[in-house]
């Protein structure tokens, strides 16, 4: 019984040191250094599309804490719509 369990791992151990050889040996192809390139300028745009989604966001923040407090300190509300209208 010892011995089949024994068979059993080393045929696991084989099999999986056989898929690990074979996801390197992949890697190492210009076809699998392209998806991982291609992977890479992935999730770079998609980091790129989020900052500038967050620096927008910030702004439009900023903007309205900024209308606010020269609302507060002088009584005139600013904004684009009212410049338009004065000039």
């Amino acid at each position: 019984m010892s011995r089949l369990f024994w068979l059993g791992v080393g045929v696991a151990a084989g099999v999986l040191a056989t898929r690990k050889a074979n996801q390197a040996a992949h890697a190492a192809t210009p076809a699998g250094i392209g998806a991982n390139v291609g992977e890479g300028l992935r999730e770079l745009a998609t980091a790129i599309g989020s900052f500038g989604a967050e620096v927008r966001a910030g702004m439009v923040e900023r903007e309205h804490e900024l209308q606010e407090t020269v609302e507060r300190q002088t009584g005139h509300t600013p904004g684009r719509r009212a410049r338009r209208a004065n000039d």
